[in-house]
């Protein structure tokens, strides 16, 4: 890491959304507090397929997503990180901060490029453009397969 570069944390990337974080969790209190209601064998599995294929489906769209970063970033991510673990006998402290800043980095650094693209849409939505069905697929998917990964990592 570079000495005149910011150090950032996974706090740091955390509490840039706090607020959002805290609506977030409001919402999925409300969900939580839904009565549950009582399903009938035939659509208990009938769930549980439908399941099944969204399982899949998600898998096959994470399995064709392309990378998250560009190569030459990833190259450099992966030779950093390459370091910190080798770093880890000699200074083990050391190590476990430099690995927590990395991760904050590249959480960062994903975080503003849907930020981005989001601006871009949002953008052509105030301007009074149309923005097309495929290009909000488009973006969807790229959600879609960003949060699998998410969940799958």
């Amino acid at each position: 890491m570079e000495a005149h570069e910011q150090r950032l944390s996974t706090s740091d990337v955390a509490a840039t959304s706090v607020d959002r974080g805290i609506e977030d969790e409001q919402r999925f209190a409300r969900d939580d507090a839904a009565p549950e209601q009582t399903a009938m064998p035939e659509q208990t599995a009938e769930r549980e397929q439908a399941g099944t294929r969204e399982q899949t489906a998600a898998h096959d769209a994470t399995a064709e997503a392309g990378p998250l970063l560009p190569e030459a970033d990833e190259t450099d991510l992966r030779a950093r990180w390459e370091e910190i673990q080798t770093r880890f006998v000699d200074d083990p402290r050391r190590a476990v901060e430099d690995a927590d800043a990395l991760v904050a980095g590249v959480m960062k650094s994903l975080a503003e490029g849907f930020a981005q693209a989001r601006e871009q849409l949002e953008g052509q939505w105030s301007r009074g453009e149309d923005v097309g069905t495929e290009d909000l697929r488009v973006a969807l998917q790229r959600y879609r397969s960003f949060f699998q990964r998410l969940l799958s990592a």
